[in-house]
C-alpha cells in the first residue's frame, strides 16, 4: 500500500529509533500534527523532550488525510452552534489562526491559501429521483450553514459554478500533509529527541515502555488519533476508531477543482493538485459495517465507489495511481478529546477526521492541562 502524498515528500532522512532507557521532562506519543505541537509547546517552555513514533513522522492519519486545512470544528458550523453554543465560534477563530501560524511557519508552497467548496451533493446531474431530492435538502442545510456563519462574523460565500451550487470557504487552505508534518518536524528536531519506528507498548505515570526502551518522564502527552483506545483502553467507552479510505489518481484536466471540496454533506471528498493529480476520499456512510475497524487497508467495495466519485468530478473515469488507508478516531458529540488518563498522562485525539488544524490546538491545550494546569477549552471533550 503507497500513498500518495509521499511522491512529493522531500529527501527525507528520517530519524532513529530509541536506543535503550531514556529520561526526559516529557515524552510524546504519536508525531503526527499534533504530537508535533505538543513537542513544540513543552521545548518552549523550557522542557527536555523525547517524542516517539511508530513509524515514520506522520505515517499515520496525519499523512495520509485528504490535505484540508478547514476551518472551525468537524460538525458544519450551524449545528456545532445548535449542539455547542457560542463555543463552536471560539473554536472557528482558533482554527484561522492556526492556519496563519502554519502559513508563516512553512510558506505558500506548502499551505495553499486557496479556500474550499462545500458542494451539494456530487458534480454533474443527479443519477436518481433520490439524488435529486436529496440536493434540494442539502442546499437548503448550505443556506442555514452560510446564515450562521455571516451572525458570527465568519466569511462565507454563496458558491455556483461548474462544479454545482454550494458553498465557498475562503478562510480554508490546502497542504500535502506529510510534507507539512516532515517540514515542521525538521524545524523541531535540534529542539528535541525525536525517534521515528519505535512503537509504545505501554503508558503509565511516569513511565512509556516502547520496544526499544523505557522512557521515564514526569509528563506524557498521547497524540495519537485513530487506535487511541487501543493504546489507552481507559478511553474505550469515549473514542472510536475508524477507518478513512483514499486513492490518487493520474493528473487529470487541470483547474477541475479550484481548491479542496466536500460534497453529499460532507461525506465524500477530494482535492486537485496544480499539476492536474486528483485525491479522492470519502464513500465511509455507505459502508459502516465494515469501517468501524482498526484495519488500515482498503477494500474493494469503498475503493470502486471512490473511483466513481472521481469520475464525477474529473468527467471521465481517471487512471488510480495509489490506494490507501488509515485509522482516525470519532467521538459522540464531535468534540476532540483533551483527557486526563493517569496521574502526568494526558490524551488528545478523537478529531472525528478533521484534525489537521483542531488537532494541534488541542494537544496545546494537553500541555497546559498537565503542565500548566488549565482547566481544557469547552470545545474540547475533557
Amino acid at each position: 500500500m503507497t500513498v500518495g502524498w509521499d511522491d512529493d515528500v522531500d529527501q527525507w532522512g528520517g530519524l532513529p529509533p530509541l536506543a535503550g532507557d531514556v529520561s526526559a521532562d516529557a515524552c510524546v506519543v504519536g508525531l503526527g500534527a499534533s504530537g508535533l505541537a505538543a513537542v513544540e509547546a513543552l521545548v518552549d517552555r523550557g522542557l527536555s523532550v523525547v517524542g516517539v513514533d511508530a513509524g515514520r513522522v506522520a505515517a499515520g492519519a496525519a499523512g495520509r488525510n485528504a490535505g484540508f486545512l478547514s476551518a472551525g470544528p468537524a460538525l458544519p458550523f450551524h449545528r456545532a452552534v445548535d449542539r455547542w453554543g457560542v463555543v463552536a465560534a471560539d473554536l472557528y477563530r482558533e482554527t484561522i489562526d492556526e492556519l496563519d501560524r502554519l502559513h508563516e511557519a512553512l510558506g505558500s508552497d506548502v499551505i495553499r491559501r486557496v479556500g474550499s467548496i462545500r458542494l451539494a451533493g456530487l458534480p454533474g446531474e443527479p443519477t436518481s429521483e433520490q439524488e435529486a431530492e436529496d440536493r434540494v435538502l442539502e442546499l437548503a442545510d448550505c443556506a442555514a450553514q452560510a446564515a450562521a456563519l455571516r451572525e458570527h462574523g465568519i466569511a462565507v460565500e454563496e458558491y455556483d459554478g461548474p462544479l454545482g451550487s454550494g458553498l465557498f470557504l475562503p478562510d480554508d487552505a490546502a497542504t500535502n500533509p506529510a510534507v507539512r508534518a516532515i517540514r515542521l518536524a525538521t524545524q523541531i528536531a535540534p529542539r528535541a529527541a525525536l525517534h521515528e519506528h519505535t512503537r509504545v507498548l505501554g503508558i503509565g505515570a511516569r513511565r512509556v515502555v516502547t520496544q526499544q526502551g523505557v522512557i521515564s518522564a514526569e509528563v506524557v502527552v498521547v497524540a495519537v488519533d485513530g487506535q487511541l483506545e487501543v493504546l489507552l483502553p481507559q478511553l474505550s467507552s469515549r473514542v472510536r476508531t475508524t477507518r478513512l479510505q483514499m486513492l490518487s489518481t493520474r493528473p487529470v484536466t487541470r483547474d477541475r477543482l479550484p481548491c479542496p471540496t466536500v460534497g453529499r454533506w460532507g461525506y465524500d471528498f477530494a482535492h486537485q493538485l496544480p499539476d492536474g493529480r486528483l485525491f479522492v476520499g470519502g464513500g465511509r456512510d455507505r459502508f459502516l459495517a465494515t469501517e468501524w475497524t482498526t484495519d488500515t487497508s482498503p477494500t474493494e467495495p469503498v475503493q470502486a465507489y471512490l473511483e466513481s466519485v472521481g469520475e464525477r468530478i474529473a468527467g471521465s473515469r481517471p487512471e488510480v495511481a495509489h490506494r490507501w488507508a488509515a485509522s482516525v478516531g470519532y467521538t459522540d458529540d464531535d468534540r476532540p478529546l483533551c483527557a486526563m488518563v493517569d496521574d502526568g498522562v494526558v490524551a488528545v485525539g478523537g478529531y472525528n477526521g478533521t484534525g489537521n488544524l483542531v488537532g494541534p490546538l488541542a494537544a496545546r491545550a494537553a500541555v497546559g492541562r498537565v503542565v500548566d494546569s488549565q482547566s481544557a477549552p469547552n470545545w474540547c471533550a475533557s
